[in-house]
């Protein structure tokens, strides 16, 4: 049965293989045409020419197409890893995602199913049935390929995967006789092999009928085979019967495959003085079945190793041919290239030399632009926003400390003396009362400040490098706030979570518009943020006044 399987899934193969040639492939190579007008008839012929086109054709699928059919052709003879070689070969000329190439990547898969379960290769076969399917888009060839993975899981004793599949086929198959024939043949034997008590008889002889009924000769050498099997325990008679109708079938479809099974079955099953005869006629018979697919096997390579060798043949002669004409172009060009690179060379000299001038200029421009705005930021922090705030002090102070603010004063010209100058500060033991002093001078008697969460805790594993840049972020929004804001009422709070810190500021003053320009002070502390990998968000929304949120990691 497995072999007349195996039969009706390459003329289908060639089917679908060879619908892709007629609707998408001009019929413009004489080969190709040749070589299909061979199957069948004299496949050595048609291997020949098909092999011509996968070597010298320059369209991808017409190539794959060829490797298909000598696939098919080497399996059809026994050569079961030349086939799979040739088909291996075929899915590396198409592409899984072009549609054109659909019809031919199910062909491939369904015959590597088959090679697979003619190697014994079961579980390989079943995978390649579902890549078969995966790209097949005839219904009919899907009911082949699921027909192919029930046998692969039949023969790997996997029976319950099979008659599912088998059972779906039936659901499918409506239109054809003879195909249900052939699954409720094929399902029956599957459910005997799964159950050995199972009454398999009544649709084993049924599928027979509709065979008979239809002259269906390769159908009745299948079930010939599965009521011989079938018989041969309990009514070994009745299976002797089927196993000579079987062989009588076999030679009538020239099947020497068939008939080796068939004369299997007579030998076991025939009375002694006739098995010797079928012996004799069974080991001739697979003497010159292996003789002939040894020598197909060698004629396929004999073919392949011809071709290849007259296609390199081909080449050196064109390479003697254009040898001479090549050392003469050779000598020309590298004189050419010779002075190529030696003007080419000059002008990249040039070039670089231009170049690097260009960007040591462009270097000792940024330098002094890069100084310059460093120092016009310690001005705008040290003189400006400091003179604000000893400003702010003695506006709303109404005890006016006269020492303090001399001493605020004197530090400010101390450290604009040393404006110039890269100073590191020492570290800050009570940065938090620092931060408290700064929020406090901006209180007066028409605007209340008020924090919370400022503690010496929050503060001590923040660098002094942040520290400092937070300062003067604190202290730009504060001047910011008396300037522009207009508000009565200042919040400000502080919390640390994971490790980040948050300050969240809040006013209830007039707001700003989507239209408000920040000036330097303003962008400085964006700039001050990005410094410490620290963000800054201006003017979130609210019913009234204006809101700031800072954020920055603590290390």
């Amino acid at each position: 049965m497995k072999k007349i399987l195996i039969l009706l899934v390459v003329f289908v193969s060639l089917y679908a293989c060879n619908k892709v040639h007629q609707t998408n492939i001009p019929n413009n190579d004489v080969n190709f045409d040749i070589a299909e007008s061979f199957v069948n008839k004299n496949n050595d012929s048609a291997y020949y020419h098909f092999n011509e086109v996968a070597i010298n054709s320059k369209d991808s699928l017409l190539v794959a197409m060829s490797y298909n059919y000598m696939a098919v052709i080497q399996s059809a003879a026994g050569d079961y890893f030349g086939a799979q070689e040739s088909l291996m070969l075929s899915l590396t000329f198409l592409n899984e995602k072009k549609k054109e190439d659909f019809s031919c990547l199910a062909s491939n898969y369904n015959e590597l199913g088959l090679t697979s379960l003619n190697l014994k290769k079961y579980e390989a076969g079943v995978n390649f049935c579902d890549s078969a399917i995966k790209y097949s888009e005839d219904k009919s060839f899907d009911l082949i390929i699921m027909n192919n993975k029930a046998l692969a899981y039949q023969k790997a004793k996997k029976y319950i995967q099979s008659i599912n599949i088998y059972q779906e086929i039936l659901l499918k198959e409506n239109n054809s006789e003879k195909e249900y024939a052939r699954v409720l043949s094929n399902i029956s034997k599957t459910k005997w092999l799964e159950n050995p008590s199972y009454h398999a008889a009544p649709d084993l002889l049924k599928a027979l009928a509709i065979r008979d009924k239809w002259d269906d000769i390769r159908g009745k050498n299948a079930s010939y085979a599965h009521l011989s099997d079938y018989y041969t325990i309990n009514q070994p008679d009745s299976a002797l019967i089927y196993a000579d109708k079987m062989y009588q079938v076999a030679k009538i479809i020239k099947s020497p495959d068939d008939q080796i099974d068939a004369l299997k079955k007579l030998i076991q099953l025939s009375p002694s003085e006739k098995t010797k005869q079928y012996f004799g006629i069974y080991e001739k018979l697979d003497d010159s079945l292996q003789t002939a697919r040894n020598a197909a096997k060698n004629q396929f390579a004999v073919i392949r190793y011809q071709t290849e060798k007259n296609k390199t043949d081909n080449l050196n002669l064109q390479k003697d041919n254009t040898e001479k004409k090549y050392q003469i172009i050779k000598q020309r060009v590298v004189l050419f290239i010779v002075v190529l690179l030696i003007v080419a060379g000059s002008i990249i000299s040039a070039i670089w030399y231009k170049k690097r001038k260009e960007r040591l200029e462009q270097e000792a421009q940024n330098t002094i632009y890069e100084n310059q705005l460093k120092t016009s930021k310690k001005v705008h922090d040290v003189v400006a926003n400091g003179l604000y705030r000893v400003m702010n002090e003695i506006e709303n102070q109404v005890g006016l400390d006269r020492d303090g603010i001399l001493d605020r004063l004197e530090d400010m010209y101390e450290k604009s003396r040393d404006i110039s100058y890269e100073v590191v500060q020492p570290p800050s033991e009570n940065f938090h009362e620092k931060i408290a002093n700064l929020l406090k001078s901006f209180a007066s008697a028409k605007t209340k400040v008020v924090f919370m969460g400022n503690t010496m805790k929050l503060w001590e594993n923040v660098s002094e490098q942040t520290r400092h840049e937070i300062e003067h972020v604190l202290q730009e929004l504060m001047i910011n706030m008396d300037k522009h804001s207009n508000c009565s009422n200042v919040a400000i709070r502080f919390e640390q979570v994971d490790d980040h810190i948050n300050i969240f500021y809040a006013d209830n003053g007039i707001g700003i518009s989507d239209e408000t320009q920040f000036k330097n002070g303003l962008r400085n502390t964006g700039n001050r943020m990005e410094t410490i990998h620290g963000t800054i968000t201006f003017g979130i929304k609210a019913q009234k006044g204006f809101k700031i949120q800072i954020s920055f990691p603590i290390s």
